[in-house]
């Protein structure tokens, strides 16, 4: 076998393993927008205002994002995914990133060949149900009619969940949200069940939403976070750090308000955020206001968070666990140095 024959099989032998190298920083910078996978419109999350903009916590996400890489956080291209579709479609390179309210594990990892760059929102699976029924608790949804999405982990989980509590359950599994929401409001299902931070948002879609409540219980673990192929490690420290950064800024006391004073501060954890101090921008293929470009985008972790589905917001979400590790929650980032 030749030379060019022997190089020709190494590359096809890379390929069908999957280890070729990919440089999707390199593809965003070149072509001057990112493209990000969103859901089809969850209010709070990822959803288009009455303006026609995509507004949401997962956007502001894109748009940090596009930020740190481009130097402009409206630089991003809004790409709505159904559940079942979000995956394949950042497998196939459809989009850049995946920031779509979607939960971290194994399988999507090992098979799917994908990797998580980290927990923006710590969540867990409950139930909504009318006010009218009088339930209290998970408990009492013996022999009911459950909605869920299909395509998502939800069906699995409340399948364990009522086996493990020997209660009986039908389980409607629907394609998309919308569809959910409107077999729930027709009374074709007793309870809906997703994720919790779903559930206060779809709820918004119901006609009377104070006539629903969130259940208390939660039956599962839904880390969720933003999604990058497997095969990039540039990318996925880009994306990775990217937030990082929300988090530090807000345990540094970095936000919009006070950005341009931490420009001038002397601290060294400070100085090493802002760019003052050292190349950490630089090592990731970004410039030394990396971190700087995304909080006056979008602020830090605690402005975003509260700004799109907070108590503040119209969802009204606690911010419970998503609190910083140093003010009781568990959100933890690695530090800049």
């Amino acid at each position: 076998m030749n030379k060019l024959a022997c190089a020709l099989a190494a590359a096809g032998a890379l390929f069908a393993t999957g280890l070729v190298h990919a440089d999707t920083l390199a593809d965003v910078k070149a072509r001057g927008t990112l493209k990000c996978g969103v859901s089809q419109g969850l209010d709070g999350f990822s959803a288009k205002d009455d303006k026609g903009q995509w507004t949401g916590f997962d956007v502001d996400f894109c748009k940090g994002v596009a930020a740190a890489v481009l130097g402009d956080a409206a630089k991003v291209e809004y790409v709505p995914l159904s559940a079942e579709a979000r995956f394949p479609a950042l497998q196939k390179g459809e989009v850049d990133l995946l920031s779509r309210n979607s939960t971290w594990t194994l399988q999507r990892e090992a098979e799917l060949k994908l990797l998580f760059a980290g927990i923006s929102y710590y969540d867990g699976q409950g139930f909504l149900v009318p006010v009218s029924k009088n339930v209290m608790g998970a408990l009492e949804l013996n022999n009911s009619k459950v909605c869920t999405q299909r395509g998502t982990t939800s069906a699995l989980n409340a399948q364990d969940y009522f086996r493990q509590n020997n209660m009986a359950l039908e389980l409607i599994e629907l394609p998309t949200v919308d569809e959910v929401v409107k077999a729930y409001a027709d009374g074709k299902c007793d309870v809906l069940t997703t994720d919790v931070s779903q559930l206060y948002a779809l709820r918004l879609k119901l006609p009377k939403p104070a006539d629903h409540v969130v259940l208390p219980d939660v039956i599962s673990k839904e880390p969720l976070g933003p999604v990058v192929r497997q095969g990039d490690d540039a990318w996925l420290n880009v994306v990775k750090w990217s937030l990082f950064a929300l988090l530090n800024a807000e345990e540094l006391g970095i936000s919009q308000a006070t950005l341009d004073q931490a420009l001038g501060s002397q601290k060294p954890d400070v100085k090493r955020f802002v760019g003052t101090d050292g190349t950490y921008g630089e090592q990731l293929g970004l410039t030394k206001d990396w971190a700087v470009r995304i909080i006056r985008s979008v602020g830090n972790y605690g402005e975003v968070f509260e700004r799109n589905v907070g108590t503040g917001s119209k969802l009204g979400i606690p911010r419970g666990i998503n609190q910083l590790w140093s003010m009781g929650g568990i959100q933890y980032a690695p530090p800049i140095r």
